[in-house]
């Protein structure tokens, strides 16, 4: 069987990792890239504002060459599908056919995806969807999936939860409305450790901050511990 070369949309966060975990055992895709968008400005994730310092460090922990996509502040709708077409252009030279995403169920999101790689020669891929969000959330915390919320939405979940722990813990306390997967963007996460690294990471939780309507935890990196 022909091995198809992806991009993976790599937002630092868990279902990205897990997306990652689920192509790696199907054996049929090399994973060519981590596809990540930085607000240039800031030098940080386009929406998880994770420093783009500690997301190279996560590629290299999961053995994938990152391509990060760098958008101007602020980013027009013009911009930013001006510079993915680029990308996408890129990404068709290099040999590769498909992008993967780790949307979970937000039909609108998805549609979108596919009306922008149309006619770009490549191929839109969604391992996780439609994955119920409370089994896969354990999955992953039973994995070894280590994330810490990085982002909260306080007009969906107390800004208390950012900088906390992704762990059964949090399922428990987090609201009935609240996704367990935060996939209607209540929070986001980045992944420091799980069975798609070859090596975990050490972080920490610095400043907390509100910005935009949105509460960020600022996460610094230790030095890297072998799993062992």
């Amino acid at each position: 069987m022909e091995t198809k070369r992806a991009l993976l949309s790599w937002s630092s966060g868990k279902d990205s990792a897990w997306s990652l975990h689920l192509l790696r055992q199907q054996k049929s895709f090399e994973i060519a890239g981590l596809l990540t968008t930085f607000n240039q400005a800031a030098n940080r994730v386009a929406m998880h504002a994770v420093r783009r310092s500690v997301v190279e460090a996560q590629a290299q922990a999961v053995g994938i060459p990152l391509w990060g996509v760098d958008l101007p502040w602020p980013c027009s709708n013009e911009d930013y599908e001006s510079l993915m077409k680029n990308t996408c252009q890129a990404a068709v030279q290099a040999g590769i056919d498909r992008v993967a995403f780790g949307d979970l169920f937000l039909t609108d999101v998805r549609a979108y995806r596919e009306k922008q790689l149309q006619n770009s020669g490549l191929q839109p891929m969604f391992p996780v969807w439609g994955l119920p969000t409370r089994e896969l959330a354990s999955t992953m915390i039973k994995s070894g999936v280590r994330a810490k919320l990085t982002c909260v939405d306080p007009k969906l979940l107390a800004p208390e939860f950012v900088g906390r722990e992704f762990d059964e813990q949090l399922l428990l306390e987090l609201p009935r409305d609240v996704d367990p997967c935060g996939e209607n963007g209540e929070f986001h996460t980045f992944v420091y450790a799980g069975p798609m690294f070859r090596q975990n990471l050490q972080v920490e939780v610095g400043e907390i901050v509100s910005r935009d309507g949105f509460v960020f935890a600022d996460l610094t990196l230790s030095s890297p511990a072998d799993v062992g």
